[in-house]
This record gives structure tokens, C-alpha cells and sequence, in this order.
């Protein structure tokens, strides 16, 4: 049996670390690189660096915030935030990222999932999908959630899938940032039509929720941001209760 995953989240803003509800009303909560450090040494599997403001400008800033990132901690971490070409994966991976996402230029020019893949391999290659429920339809959203698209978010991953994505992290914007649990109905449907690993994102608040969306959301991994910050679920509890509750997890 896979173990699941427990992924900590940084969104970055001008190199802070901030946190928001539903994507807007954004709140500083800390410095990147000692929260990586702190839940590195907490036993978190995965990082996620999410630069929400990214722009051509400040890719060499990210880039540097990257490299002291990796001089820090001991676990993958993934980096995304304004990547639309090969160039700027190659300047992330070789500044000690493990894995990039892609988002909105993705859903832009799909082939970018196909060459990064080519490049990179897929196993390096994360598709972000940020959706919200739209008349009964998961309907993909761009620019962090603020431009909505046509686009329906089932038929979406699994074109990425078929592109080459490595793994999916699917963000629920109807949950983000609320503490009422995960998409589960969705991440379950999205699972069962993907053989690449889901990630949940958007809606922890308990350890219940991290249970359900690894039991009834069948997702491989899952993702939080302010349950962490703000320090409600320390994260060795977490695994521990997982782990009561017969949840496959790395202790």
C-alpha cells in the first residue's frame, strides 16, 4: 500500500509567506524559508512554494528565495507561480527545486505540459488546477482563481494527464482557505479516471478532513496551508492520529 502524503503549503508575496480565504484578503504569516526549515523538521513529507504574484520581474528573486530553501531543508518541495516556459523550470530545478507547477499557462498553451514532460521528465511535472463549482460544472479558473475560463476541470486533468503531468493538484476555490473540509465527491471522481497521484487542496480544519479526503476523496496526498501556519494541527499529531484511524502514513 502507497502511504499518503501531508503537504504543507507556502503562498509567497514579495518573499513572505501569506495566507488568504477564498483567494483574496491576504494576510502575512511568516518567513518561507524558516517555516520550510520548522516543518521539515516536523516530519511534513512535501513542500509546496506557490509565488502568487509571479511575474517576468521577480523571477530571479523567487529563484534566489529557492536556492536558500533548499540549503534548508531535507524533503521534495515543489515551486510554482508564473512558469510558461522551459527556460524558467530550468532556472527553478537548477536552483533546488524538486518539482515546478504549472497553472494558467498551462491551460493557455497545453503543449507546455508536453515539453516540460519531454524535457524533465513527468515526474517533475505538476498541473495545478484551480476550479469552483459553476451550475453543477467544476469549471477552471486562472491568474490564482481570478479569471474564470470555459474550461471543465474533469476533461482538463485528464487531457494533462495524457500530456505527460506527473501528478494533479486540485484546488477546491469553493473550500480554500475555510476549514470545512475538502472537495471529496470531486477528488474521488478525479482519482478514479487518473492513474497519475491527486493531490486535495483547499478546506482543511481538522484531522477528520485529512481522514475523509484520504478515505472517501481516495486522494494520494493532501495539501494545507493555514492549519499549519497558525500551528491548530501540529503536524507529528497529525500523522499520528492518521495513522490510528489505519491510514498508510510515514511516521
Amino acid at each position: 500500500m502507497l502511504t499518503k502524503r501531508i503537504i504543507a503549503c507556502l503562498d509567497i508575496k514579495d518573499g513572505r509567506t501569506v495566507k488568504g480565504i477564498n483567494f483574496i484578503n491576504l494576510r502575512d504569516v511568516g518567513d518561507p524559508v524558516e517555516q520550510g526549515h520548522f516543518y521539515s523538521e516536523q516530519g511534513i513529507d512535501e513542500l509546496v512554494y506557490l509565488d502568487i504574484t509571479a511575474t517576468k520581474e521577480n523571477r530571479k528573486t523567487f529563484a534566489s528565495l529557492v536556492t536558500k530553501i533548499a540549503k534548508r531543508i531535507n524533503i521534495p518541495f515543489t515551486v510554482g507561480g508564473g512558469i510558461s516556459s522551459i527556460e524558467d523550470v530550468a532556472i527553478l530545478l537548477g536552483s533546488g527545486a524538486d518539482k515546478i507547477s504549472v497553472n494558467s499557462s498551462a491551460v493557455k498553451n497545453p503543449g507546455l505540459i508536453d515539453q516540460l514532460a519531454g524535457k524533465f521528465g513527468s515526474q517533475c511535472v505538476v498541473v495545478a488546477v484551480d476550479a469552483k463549482q459553476i451550475n453543477q460544472q467544476w469549471m477552471v479558473h486562472l491568474v490564482g482563481g481570478r479569471v474564470p475560463t470555459e474550461v471543465e476541470m474533469f476533461e482538463w486533468v485528464k487531457e494533462a494527464e495524457n500530456r505527460g503531468a506527473g501528478e494533479i493538484l486540485f484546488t477546491s476555490m469553493d473550500h480554500d482557505g475555510t476549514t470545512s473540509g475538502y472537495a471529496n465527491k470531486a477528488l474521488h471522481k478525479m482519482s478514479e479516471m487518473l492513474t497519475i497521484p491527486v493531490i486535495a487542496s483547499g478546506g482543511a480544519g481538522t484531522i477528520q478532513h485529512f481522514a475523509d479526503t484520504f478515505k472517501l476523496g481516495n486522494a494520494d496526498a493532501a495539501l494545507a496551508a493555514s492549519v499549519f501556519h497558525d500551528n491548530v494541527i501540529p503536524i507529528p499529531y497529525l500523522k499520528a492520529e492518521l495513522k490510528k484511524l489505519g491510514i498508510a502514513i510515514r511516521i
